[in-house]
């Protein structure tokens, strides 16, 4: 029997080739249909005979490559030939091969001196033998090995690589760049690998692999004993001659490559645990590595873990960069929808402020004149949540207010529209306590319709404290659609202030968790003066902030004030 390994979109798949013809393309009726705009809607098929397999280009836009060569009629299938279709790479095995399914990964390599092949082109799995295990040749991993043992190699070794991979910001670079200086630091290798630890599963994947002879198997083969000891452990393993090694006497594998002698190594990260593996060999049985050379591969390897987590500390930097940048555009345009100037009319005071809990917030707050100036027309919410989620619903609400009052002058009307508008298109979860408010400037009449926010708070010119409002509470905005709110009328006189604030402001919380509360917000406003809205706002803010007492606030922080002199 024999199968296809085709690897697409980082995972390798398995497609046994049971019938005599197979035919491989985009279209659903192929034998193996393969999802890829440059792949051919049939591109090649593989056919069985007498003496074997052989793959055939069925006039495919961009060609079908075996080995690296462009076919151009029937050409036969050997055991572990590497078959391209655009980016689409496959592996032929035959009835002899090892068997070992392989494990999802995502390659990156670098192509080997004399090697005319693409390096899109290299294949690699990771295949896991099972062995006896033994007493095993170590070097203490202190991440650098013995300080002590050959200090000048490891010296050339370290500025080696480091300047090798100084600078480097892209993290696919820098492991084929690793394995090229590994290659001059030790001339005798013949292959040479990188496995980084999975940030998901755990495991270790194969990121990287170089070879010096073109012809040579692209599998990662490794000892499972070696490579759970060398983890647990994290400690570097050599073997002299891995050929008479009782380590891999289980292992087919080795014994296929002709592995002579072999190094495995882990990266350990800053905090001492394995980051990743690096494995080298050599087919050559008079060159074998040596106690010296693992010690040596042991400071490298630590230099190079820690150029590596370097890099990717500097990606996850400018990464940041980039997002608080973006926060800050964010910020300044949710600002920009915010009034820029409070209306002005005589005999009346406005103050409102926005203090979000992050960059940006899901409260808001608008205030503009209506009928040429006769009246003033107030709207503040609170969007359930807060952050950029909330800030564009946000967004989306004050454009629906400003369209609505532009045409609408009854508030209760306009709050059913207003309503209606955003369950049109609401988001789950994320409903608006909001409060509206039309206010004769002439008369003082005021119309407020409330929907699900706390009832406005009136202080009366002898300085006592009203809720007005509570009567006409409705259900949040974008929570039913077709809801029909009440809303409620009341003279504002001369001297009397209003108070619309968020639960950003009563669920205010100092070091001991204390809730500044409804209460402490009513006495302040009974101390205060009447009919002085900006004086008023000013020491509400202040006493929220002195609360706190440095503790930063969990949500958005907003009032509006407003009063008739």
């Amino acid at each position: 029997m024999a199968q296809l390994i085709i690897l697409q979109e980082g995972e390798a798949t398995t497609f046994e080739l049971t019938d005599d013809e197979t035919v491989i393309g985009r279209h659903p009726e192929c034998n193996l249909q393969i999802n890829s705009n440059m792949v051919s809607r049939k591109h090649a098929r593989v056919t069985k005979d007498s003496s074997g397999y052989l793959v055939e280009d069925m006039g495919s836009g961009n060609g079908t490559f075996v080995n690296g060569k462009k076919i151009e009629g029937p050409t036969t299938l050997n055991h572990e030939d590497r078959i391209k279709l655009g980016p689409v790479l496959l592996r032929f095995e035959s009835s002899t091969g090892l068997g070992q399914r392989p494990v999802p990964l995502r390659p990156t390599s670098t192509r080997s001196s004399g090697s005319s092949a693409p390096e899109s082109e290299t294949l690699f799995t990771l295949q896991l033998d099972d062995d006896e295990n033994s007493s095993t040749m170590t070097s203490k991993a202190t991440g650098f090995g013995q300080l002590d043992v050959q200090p000048e190699a490891k010296l050339k070794g370290v500025l080696e690589i480091s300047r090798a991979l100084a600078g480097s910001v892209d993290l696919d670079s820098i492991l084929p760049k690793m394995l090229d200086t590994l290659f001059k630091i030790f001339p005798h290798v013949d292959r040479g690998c990188v496995l980084l630890k999975d940030d998901v599963t755990g495991k270790m994947i194969p990121r990287a692999m170089k070879h010096r002879r073109p012809s040579d198997d692209d599998t990662v083969k490794l000892s499972r004993t070696i490579l759970k000891t060398m983890l647990e452990q994290k400690t570097g393993i050599l073997s002299f001659d891995a050929s008479n090694d009782s380590r891999f006497q289980a292992s087919e594998s080795i014994a296929n490559l002709t592995i002579r002698s072999m190094m495995c190594v882990p990266m350990l990260s800053v905090a001492g645990e394995p980051m990743g593996v690096i494995n080298v060999d050599t087919q050559n049985a008079f060159n074998q590595f040596k106690a010296d050379d693992l010690d040596l591969l042991m400071a490298v390897a630590g230099q190079a873990a820690m150029c590596y987590e370097q890099a990717k500390l500097l990606v996850t930097a400018t990464e940041k960069l980039k997002q608080d940048k973006e926060m800050e555009i964010a910020m300044g345009v949710q600002r920009a929808m915010l009034p820029t100037k409070l209306p002005s009319a005589d005999g009346w005071e406005f103050f409102a402020s926005y203090d979000t809990a992050q960059a940006v917030g899901g409260d808001y707050y608008d205030a503009f004149l209506l009928d040429g100036g006769a009246k003033v027309c107030l709207a503040f919410g609170d969007v359930a949540g807060k952050g950029v989620p909330a800030s564009l619903v946000m967004s989306r609400i004050g454009t629906v207010v400003t369209n609505v009052m532009t045409f609408v002058g009854d508030v209760r009307e306009a709050m059913n529209r207003i309503n209606d508008q955003m369950c049109a298109r609401a988001i789950e979860g994320r409903f608006v306590t909001f409060v509206l408010c039309v206010i004769n400037l002439k008369s003082g009449e005021m119309t407020i319709g409330i929907a699900g926010h706390m009832p406005i708070m009136i202080r009366k010119t002898d300085g006592s404290i009203i809720e007005f409002g509570e009567e006409v509470v409705g259900v949040p905005i974008g929570v039913i659609d077709g809801f029909t709110y009440e809303v409620a009328t009341r003279v504002i006189s001369p001297g009397e202030t209003c108070v619309i604030y968020t639960d950003g402001v009563s669920e205010a919380m100092n070091p001991a968790s204390d809730l500044y509360g409804v209460d402490r917000l009513r006495e302040l406003m009974r101390a205060g003066v009447g009919g002085q809205a900006d004086a008023l706002g000013k020491v509400i803010l202040n006493d929220v902030r002195k609360f706190a007492n440095g503790r930063p606030q969990n949500d958005d922080i907003t009032i509006m004030v407003f009063g008739r002199k």
